[in-house]
Order: structure tokens, then sequence, then C-alpha cells
């Protein structure tokens, strides 16, 4: 274990777009096996914890650490992220160049033969259509401070942060249809990933050709042209909902999740090294070499086959049993002692750009804020780190923050500053007293799959009815409850964000009012306008200073309660060769192509 290793790396860095679910410590060495060597061609097994249930993660819904994962063995973009969070060019699909820096124009080109597995040529309508749902330009909808929609219409439910390609203006679109231009308004610190990178969510996303089929309209083009002449929207004055626009929006929303293998293969194309061959619905699902995929890096095995298996001791023994190859379970000192006892595995080991956290619904019995604070002072954060991720780190704490993450340099200063040591303890009579003998009921969502956060439910269950509330337990399959997030099923929600490593576009997504992934509907004019300023500063020291005063402002809020940063623990059979560990979303599956057989 070499956490000491982090600090100088993750400094350097910022949480980019946040799954739901640090620079990297180095992984650790993995030992040649003795008179083998890689035979290309193949076939492994691969465990994950959730069961897959979009072919579009970049939705708010299929916004999942296995949705993404799968996104990113069947696509291709313009550059990915290695285990040093170093940004690496893909030039044998497309390139893209920073044309000018005042305006900030940058230009990205498809390679010429690059095409989805039915044919159709990659271009500027997909380009066009990933901008369009990643920019928000269409979105006229004006929400109450508490998140409330009070006109308008959001169109694309885009995971992420449009912050960035709100920028931007309408894209400018030449090389015979496979280029596409864009300039901002402001400049952009983090342009490289802005756009078209499998960083984010898997490159160029869903088929334009595809969509505008099932949309109604006559074919990409039409889609293009309907983007081009749609206007802007505007909130203050919002138009008349776009009917061919919402059926594309709708489409785009939904047509893609699943928990089987579509009747329609137009559902399901590739773009990348692989393409999903078959699904077994909350089992696995089954990936094949894309024989027409020539623009990337070449995978070496023919099939990879993923295994959803939720409980970590299953993961184990199906490493130990050869079942599964690779697995990447939840985090646990029992898992951790059943693995060190096995022969012929090696362990991947590190901190996680991961945390799990507590957040409140700012409605229903929450919209109130002395509610809130009252069952924070509930919450026994330094028990829940005992009970999950102590036992395997033994110098893990309650994490202060809910911007940094303990290895990150201005950590420290946040946590110092933002208010977070109010809860350091529980504190079950300040909670009566602002109570004032209500008791009142909470239901609490998590994934009842994942022991962490089921031991973290019951130990914030038990607390807080001491101090008045009753917690009802609202947790649900691995395979259920993250589609519940943002409804009105729950008052609370116990879960995870995994951040890329690279930019600070995951503050917006997350904390923005209104944003797709804002869950809890909390909002901050004050924090809105720093968000705005932080994703176009361009220096690193004040991007800190805005992050820690955004920070601020969430715990001043009582938007809920970090719990812990996520510490990373994988493993593989030793006759899997190139398996590294990765500290961000994508995990060991950062640099699939190159696993390959030993024999």
């Amino acid at each position: 274990m070499r956490f000491d290793r982090l600090t100088k790396l993750i400094a350097a860095c910022a949480a980019g777009v946040l799954v739901l679910g640090a620079c990297t410590a180095e992984p650790d060495a993995v030992e040649e096996v003795p008179g083998t060597s890689p035979t290309p061609g193949g076939e492994i097994s691969v465990a994950e914890t959730s069961s897959f249930s979009s072919f579009n993660p970049q939705t708010a819904d299929g916004n999942t650490d296995i949705n993404n994962r799968i996104a990113y063995a069947t696509h291709s973009g313009f550059n990915y992220v290695d285990n040093n969070l170093d940004v690496v060019p893909l030039e044998d699909f497309g390139t893209y160049e920073r044309i000018s820096e005042d305006p900030l124009t940058v230009k990205y080109t498809v390679n010429e033969g690059v095409a989805w597995s039915d044919g159709a040529p990659v271009g500027a309508d997909d380009m066009m259509l990933a901008w369009a749902a990643a920019s928000g330009r269409f979105d006229d909808e004006l929400t109450a401070s508490n998140g409330t929609v009070l006109s308008g219409t959001r169109y694309f439910d885009y995971a992420g942060s449009t912050e960035a390609l709100a920028l931007t203006g309408l894209p400018e679109i030449g090389d015979d249809n496979r280029s596409i231009t864009l300039t901002y308004s402001q400049p952009y610190a983090d342009w490289e990933t802005a756009f078209g990178s499998l960083a984010d969510d898997g490159g160029i996303g869903v088929p334009a050709h595809v969509v505008a089929q099932g949309a109604g309209l006559a074919d990409e083009k039409e889609l293009t042209r309907l983007i081009r002449n749609t206007p802007a929207g505007d909130a203050l004055d919002p138009a008349p909902v776009n009917p061919e626009l919402r059926a594309v929006a709708d489409y785009w929303n939904t047509a893609f999740t699943t928990d089987g293998l579509p009747d329609d293969p137009a559902l399901y194309l590739s773009s990348g090294p692989y393409i999903v061959q078959s699904i077994e619905p909350g089992t696995s699902l089954t990936l094949v070499r894309n024989d027409d995929y020539r623009w990337g890096p070449q995978p070496e095995l023919d099939r990879i086959t993923v295994r959803f298996l939720q409980d970590s001791s299953g993961q184990a023994a199906a490493l130990k049993d050869g079942t599964v190859d690779i697995i990447s379970p939840p985090a646990d000192s029992g898992t951790l002692t059943e693995l060190e006892s096995m022969g012929n595995i090696n362990l991947h080991r590190g901190n996680q750009l991961a945390y799990d956290h507590l957040d409140l619904k700012f409605d229903g019995i929450f919209a109130d804020k002395t509610v809130r604070e009252a069952f924070l002072h509930t919450v026994p954060r330094q028990a829940i780190v005992e009970a999950t991720v102590q036992p395997l780190q033994p110098e893990a704490k309650p994490l202060d923050s809910e911007v940094f993450l303990t290895d990150q340099s201005a950590y420290e200063e946040a946590a110092a500053t933002n208010g977070s040591r109010e809860f350091a303890a529980v504190d079950p009579d300040r909670a009566r007293d602002l109570l004032d003998g209500a008791t009142p009921e909470v239901r609490i969502l998590y994934n009842r799959d994942n022991t962490n956060r089921a031991a973290a439910f019951k130990l914030i269950q038990e607390s807080a009815s001491e101090a008045g509330f009753t917690v009802v337990d609202g947790g649900l399959p691995a395979s259920d409850w993250a589609e519940q997030l943002g409804t009105d099923s729950h008052d609370a929600a116990i879960f995870g964000w995994t951040a890329s490593g690279v930019g600070v576009s995951g503050v917006p997504q997350v904390f923005r009012t209104g944003s797709a992934s804002n869950f809890n509907g909390f909002s901050s004019p004050a924090a809105d306008a720093l968000m705005d300023e932080l994703v176009t500063e361009t220096d690193a020291q004040r991007r800190d200073e805005l992050q820690t005063r955004i920070d601020r402002l969430i715990w001043d809020a009582r938007y809920g309660l970090p719990l812990y940063q996520v510490p990373g623990l994988q493993a593989s059979a030793d006759t899997i060769e190139h398996v590294e560990y990765m500290p961000n979303q994508t995990g060991l599956w950062w640099n699939f192509w190159e696993w390959s057989v030993a024999r």
C-alpha cells in the first residue's frame, strides 16, 4: 500500500466528470510468470458489481460505472486518460487542434474510414448531436431556488455539466462533413477533455443516424439541420416546445435504456474495439471483437464476458475457482484477507478518485434547513469509517469536504474553514433541541447489495433514532437503486461519485441549480456564480480558492455529509497480463486493449 505517493499527483488535478459508483498510487508490480508469454486472442471474464442498464451512459439515469465501462470498450473518441491521469490523444480516430487562443477555438476532425458497426461513417452529424446534448443550448428551463421547474423546457437529460460547451456557439462544419469547429466565448481550462473524449462517458456517444430515424426524421442530415436552425433557449423568454427537437431528445434520453440485448441492433452499435454480443439480464454481458475496427489500439482478446456479482465474497470466490479472471469488489477488510490468502493472483490497490456521501433532499421533510441540520448531527461518520474502510485503510478518517479529496493540496484549508467541524462528532442533544419535540420520518435510498453502504445505513438509522427520527430502510438492489435518484421515493440517499481525475466540471455537474446530476435539488445563486467563474478560470490556485468558497456554501446549506474516500481493491489472475491499477471511474478497464492471456 503506497498511499504516500498520491499527494504530489493529486495536488495537480481536480475532479472532472463524475460517475455514480484522486491521482494515483503507483500500480503494484506484476510478476512475470516464468516460461510464459502473451498469446493474442483468447477470452477472459471480468466481475463487476452493478448490472448493465443503458447503452447511453451520458444520460443522468444511465451514468453508472458499468455502463461507462462498456461504452469505453465499444466507442472511440479523440483522447483518453491513462493511469497517470495524463490525456492521451487517439490520432488513429481523429485529431483535435486549438487553432486560436483568443477566442479559444478548437477544431475536431474524424479520420476517413472511421465507422459505426453498421457501416455508417462517424462524422460531423454525430458530433453535432453530441454537442447539442452536452451544451444545453436549447434548454430554456427556469427553476426556483429549490430546483422546482417554474417554466420552460429541458431537452437532453445530460448527466454531465453543460458549463463548458454552453460557452460555445453553433459549431462550424467542414472537411466533407468530418469536422466541427467550436469557438468559446470565454477561456476554458479543460478544453482538451470538454468534447469527444473517452474520459467523458465514452467519446462520441450514440449514432446520429439512429437517433434521427428513431425520432421520425428522414436522416442524420435532417437532424443536423434541425440543430442548426433551432434558436438557442432563453430561460427568461421560454419558447413553446419544439416537437421535433423534443422527439429527438426523448429518444436520446430513453431509447438506449435496457437490461437485455435490444432486438434492434441499431441500439447497440459500436465504433470501438468491441461490440456487445449478448446480455443475460442481471447476470452477464459478453463483448466480442469488432472485426471492422481499425482506428485505435487493437485489443489482444477476442472475447470478454462481464459477470454481474454484487457480493464481495462472491467475486473473490469466483476469482479463486477460475469463474472470473479480474474482479473489482467493494473494498472491505474481509475481502482483502480472503484475497491475500489466495495464490496465483495479483492485487491492485490504491486510493480512488471516489467518495461515499449522504445527501439530503431539499424538499419534503428536509425542505426545512433546521431539520436538515438536526439530522446531520445524528450521523456517526467516525463509526461509519471504522465499520467500512478503516479495517482496509487504518489511517482513514471521515472526509471533511464536498469538493476536495484528502490527498489534494487544497483539502486541509477547505476542511478547516467550511464548517465541517460542527459535524465531527454525533450530537443527539443538539439534534433534539433543533427538532423541538418533532419526530420526523426519513426514508434513505442506498444500494443494499453494497456492504459498506448497508453498514452506513444501519449505523445512521440507530443513531438518528436516539434524537427522535424514524429512519425507514429505502435500500434497493444494485440493479434498481440508481434510477430512483432524483425521484420522490426517498428523503436522503447514500451513494458515491467517482471522478475522471481531470478538470473541474464535476463541481457544476453535481451542485449547480438544475443540473441533471443535482439529484437533491440543492440551489445557491452564490455558488452558481462561483461555478460560472470556476469553469473559465485557467489559474490553478484561483480554481482552488473558488472551489473552497463553493465548498463552504454547500456546508452552510446543510446539504448532507461526505463520509469517506473510497480505497481501491482489485485483483486479477496471474495468467492475465497488463492489468494495471487506475483510480478513476474507468478502473482497470483503462487499458483493456492490452489485457492478454499468458500461456
